[in-house]
């Protein structure tokens, strides 16, 4: 929109402008109600919009020209989802009085990397400082992954329930929530190259203790489902072995629910056809091919993605997180061209129905 340019550039708008704008936010009642946007507030919205858009944009663009470039701009995702949400996470947290957990679950190719890098932007210039960590950072080292592939040969690669440390996610989100004074929170971080992509700790960073902590990850929420929902699992999970190995991996998941206990809120980037996140990781692959670098088969690659669905399947457990009252607080969905479509609370959609 023309008038997202004009506050980039620090003009002010005129009435008639303000208005269509402020109609526009709320032209979509479900993302509306998820915002807390009303016709009543979204004056003040707007304004407060209009204040931290000149702000924040300059290393929004920045990040996006370097490393994204996903969509022709990114105003408008900014305007209608990123600012908004930062602005609810930012309210949570002055609410809650401590630092604050907010889960991300996406799967790959969901923006869960671009979520997180602009939400920091924003986040930081609301007066909030923010730490990321990924489910990926909480894996095992490769030698205790190795040994985990001798006792079950089924976990050939890493990813599924029970190849992470969930006892030091424990320590990190609960030395955060802590909140003490001038103490620095060690983050491990995780090299995926390593060991020819086996992957490995690659040691500690030092943060200091955050006001929130973004922690994502392709189940990062998931809850264990009832078993004989397996006795009907959609494919890959097709012969005895994939429904006992999908069941072993949903009892594992029990494991992980103290981890998502310390979460306050939880978001779902639900993509609008979960077979998408295949798609695009052939797509990369196929770019990385072309760019003289190593890649993977489209067939290995459909081994690598039905090994993680077989595991957890995203219509078993990530679809009940987006449409259930007591699933996830905000769902964002993630459409074929990498856009935005539904935004919406499932418990308000619930009490809609």
């Amino acid at each position: 929109m023309d008038s997202l340019e004009q506050l980039v550039q620090g003009q002010v708008l005129t009435e008639p402008q303000k208005a269509e704008l402020g109609q526009w936010m709320l032209s979509e009642p479900d993302r509306a109600a998820a915002f807390g946007l009303t016709p009543a507030s979204v004056e003040a919205t707007l304004h407060q919009f209009a204040q931290l858009l000149p702000r924040i944009y300059p290393p929004v663009e920045e990040f996006w020209c370097g490393d994204c470039q996903i969509f022709t701009s990114p105003l408008q995702p900014l305007w209608r989802v990123w600012m908004p949400l930062a602005c609810q996470i930012a309210e949570a947290r002055r609410k809650l009085n401590r630092p604050l957990i907010q889960g991300i679950l996406g799967m790959q190719g969901a923006g869960k990397t671009t979520l997180t890098t602009v939400l920091q932007i924003v986040l930081e210039q609301l007066g909030y400082s923010c730490c990321c960590l990924s489910i990926d950072d909480l894996y095992k080292t490769y030698s205790e992954r190795q040994q985990l592939q001798v006792e079950d040969p089924r976990l050939k690669w890493r990813g599924p329930p029970g190849t992470h440390d969930v006892d030091l996610g424990l320590q990190i989100l609960d030395q955060v929530r802590a909140n003490e004074a001038n103490t620095q929170i060690q983050i491990p971080r995780f090299d995926k190259s390593a060991f020819g992509g086996q992957g490995d700790r690659s040691g500690f960073e030092s943060v200091p203790t955050a006001d929130i902590v973004l922690f994502e990850g392709w189940f990062v929420g998931a809850q264990p489902i009832p078993p004989d929902l397996f006795e009907q699992a959609p494919a890959p999970i097709d012969t005895p072995a994939d429904r006992k190995f999908a069941m072993e991996m949903n009892q594992r998941l029990q494991d992980y629910l103290p981890l998502w206990d310390r979460l306050d809120r939880l978001m779902v980037l639900n993509l609008a056809d979960y077979q998408l996140s295949k798609q695009w990781r052939k797509e990369a692959e196929h770019k990385a091919i072309a760019m003289g670098n190593a890649g993977m088969s489209d067939g290995e690659i459909d081994e690598f993605v039905d090994y993680f669905w077989k595991a957890l399947h995203p219509e078993l457990f990530v679809k009940p997180l987006t449409t259930q009252q007591n699933g996830a607080d905000l769902v964002i969905t993630v459409n074929a061209d990498h856009t935005f479509g539904d935004i919406y609370q499932p418990s308000h959609r619930s009490e809609m129905a």
